[in-house]
């Protein structure tokens, strides 16, 4: 639905901090799927951990931050023009769970469900699987803002 170019046009984020790598479904106002594809050569696994490479969970909440990122901004209905002109920031991140580690090949599927969207105010429902395994999940609130 959206490839990493339009991905780029809608969000700031960009290598090695753009943890998206293609939106598959997304019902504005609603929910939005994506994934990121899991590669030995992400360099959070130059430290995490040698010799047992394990994706970290806060990269994990990032990405599923930055899908509901492109769900908010889509879902505002903005123009190209004034999607250039804001940016999304996280507020909190509430009932944090890590269920199973993510590793170099793995891809990562974020399900991420509007709870409540007010005005520039989104709370989000978060999920993470790896072949329909939950590995992770979150509830999300952040704030649609001029940059």
């Amino acid at each position: 639905m959206l490839d990493i170019n339009e991905i780029q046009e809608i969000l700031p984020h960009r290598y090695p901090f753009l943890l998206v790598d293609r939106i598959t479904q997304m019902e504005k106002g609603v929910n939005i799927s994506g994934y990121k594809n899991i590669s030995i050569s992400e360099p959070a696994f130059m430290g995490h951990f040698p010799g047992h490479p394990i994706y970290p969970g806060v990269l994990i909440l990032e990405g599923m931050a930055q899908a509901g990122g492109v769900l908010a901004l889509k879902s505002n209905d903005l123009s190209t023009e004034e999607l250039k002109n804001k940016v999304i920031y996280f507020m909190s991140i509430d009932k944090a769970k890590f269920r199973s580690p993510v590793k170099p090949g793995d891809q990562l599927v974020y399900k991420i469900e509007i709870l409540k969207l007010k005005g520039n105010l989104i709370v989000l429902d978060g999920k993470a699987y790896v072949d329909d395994k939950l590995v992770a999940q979150a509830e999300l609130k952040a704030m649609v803002v001029d940059k």
